[in-house]
């Protein structure tokens, strides 16, 4: 599924504003549908009687939405007296007649008509007695197009039924119902005027967090992935006391039909894995709910504990910035094509390093990532010195990676032990470049980590360390 128009903050989430809409997908595998939405059959005859009927400044007719969301109740309520326990087969006609709603609503104007139509009531019924997926993703999506627009939005929000049911639907069994409950949910507390209303609703429907965190640790489709991750880090970003009560939360505290026995953090982490090599945007936005995570004391805690999901969620950060990214043949593509990604890799990756005394003694479990660093920061000191590459020094992001990657380098080097320099120095990754790279990164604002370094140079390598001396005498 894709929406045809997508805004993004630091969060990740739709930017105030700027919600995503989604065009009705056709077939079961659902594919991107990215078009204008097909007016429908003519209703009426003559001129006058279609301005009339057309719904604002559209071709669409109000008597064919009338008539198409008035059949549809009709159908879900006899298949609901004549077969209670079945599942339910939505006829191809009607199906491209919904769709069709669908896509229209991705039209302001529309939007509203359904407002005004009570179209949101008569949805909300057919999905609580919806028996056909296919039919509950489709009503889904059609608010989810009409909660795109601030006012409809607004109007949506305040149906309190509406909002219990979207919640309990996280603990659906349809990948396509998920992916637009994702949507509209995301959609809604991406909008200041209701978002307020949809936390303190998301706060006290504790299945919300069991049930993301099972979809997270379990699935495997790579669009709803995407969108539930999307959802988590804007809940995150917006909320830290949820944040803080999902990352504390017990399996014991949890309702006995969950089926999710993961924490928050370890369900961020398996769905990054399931990502990382499907979707580089994915990938970044778990890594940044992760990061967000390090930001509180009860995340600290959780990443500190010798059970906790830290160490795991190092180790894989480890390789996908080492393996994966950083490898010496290709790395000025990467650094180009994946910046965003590094920045958030580093930034988790430094918040857990500084949170767990255990890795900074462990002299080998590092020598590759502190390689990657040095490598990383001569890339970043031959682009300011090299006279073809003055757009590199204009590239915030470029800019906020040298940055990160100077600082945990000060990190790593302020207790660094002697045994660790020798091993730099035996692998080639501690050279009179990279030396001098490493000291021009320190000296201006980490001058304790830059004379640690030098101490331990000077035991391992004496010849480097008067070279470095000589270029920095602090």
């Amino acid at each position: 599924m894709s929406g045809n128009c997508t805004g993004t903050d630091s969060s990740f989430g739709a930017e105030e504003g700027e919600t995503e809409r989604s065009s009705s997908p056709t077939g079961p595998q659902s594919p991107v549908m990215d078009r204008n939405p097909s007016p429908p059959p003519d209703t009426v005859d003559g001129e006058e009687d279609e301005d009339l009927d057309a719904i604002g400044d559209t071709v669409y007719s109000k008597h064919w939405i009338f008539s198409t969301l008035t059949r549809l109740i009709h159908m879900v309520t006899e298949n609901v007296e004549v077969d209670s326990e079945g599942q339910m087969q939505l006829p191809d006609d009607d199906e491209e007649d919904l769709c069709r709603v669908w896509d229209m609503a991705m039209d302001k104007d529309v939007a509203g008509f359904l407002q005004e139509f009570k179209a949101t009531d008569i949805l909300l019924g057919v999905i609580a007695k919806s028996r056909c997926p296919r039919l509950t993703e489709i009503c889904v999506g059609i608010l989810g197009n009409i909660a795109c627009f601030p006012e409809t939005c607004q109007t949506l929000t305040q149906n309190e039924d509406l909002g219990a049911v979207l919640l309990l639907l996280l603990g659906d069994t349809d990948p396509p119902t998920l992916l637009e409950t994702s949507r509209l949910l995301l959609t809604c507390v991406s909008q200041k005027d209701v978002c307020s209303l949809w936390l303190q609703r998301i706060n006290q429907q504790t299945s919300v967090r069991s049930n993301l965190c099972f979809i997270m640790c379990s699935s495997t489709n790579t669009d709803l992935l995407e969108k539930v991750g999307e959802l988590v880090d804007k809940l995150f970003d917006l909320d830290e006391e949820l944040m803080k009560t999902w990352i504390t939360a017990q399996p014991s505290e949890e309702g006995a039909d969950n089926q999710s026995c993961l924490d928050v953090a370890s369900s961020l982490l398996e769905a990054a894995k399931q990502l990382r090599s499907e979707s580089p945007n994915g990938l970044e936005v778990y890594l940044h709910a992760l990061q967000l995570l390090t930001t509180i004391d009860e995340g600290v805690q959780a990443f500190a504990s010798t059970d906790g999901p830290g160490k795991a969620v190092w180790d894989f950060v480890c390789d996908v910035v080492c393996e994966d990214l950083c490898q010496p043949n290709d790395l000025t593509v990467v650094l180009q094509e994946q910046k965003s990604i590094l920045v958030q890799a580093f930034a988790v990756l430094q918040a857990l390093y500084r949170c767990h005394d255990q890795w900074r003694s462990r002299s080998d479990a590092s020598l590759t990532l502190i390689g990657t660093i040095l490598r990383l920061l001569q890339y970043h000191s031959d682009g300011k010195n090299d006279d073809a590459s003055k757009g590199y020094t204009k590239d915030e992001q470029l800019q906020t990676l040298a940055e990160i990657t100077a600082e945990f380098l000060a990190d790593i080097c302020i207790q660094i032990p002697k045994e660790t320099v020798a091993d730099l120095v035996n692998k080639g990754y501690l050279t009179e470049k990279t030396c001098l790279t490493a000291a021009d990164s320190l000296v201006p604002n980490f001058k304790t980590s830059f004379q640690r370094l030098q101490s331990m140079l000077s035991e391992t390598d004496p010849q480097l360390a008067d070279m470095v001396r000589k270029q920095f005498p602090v």
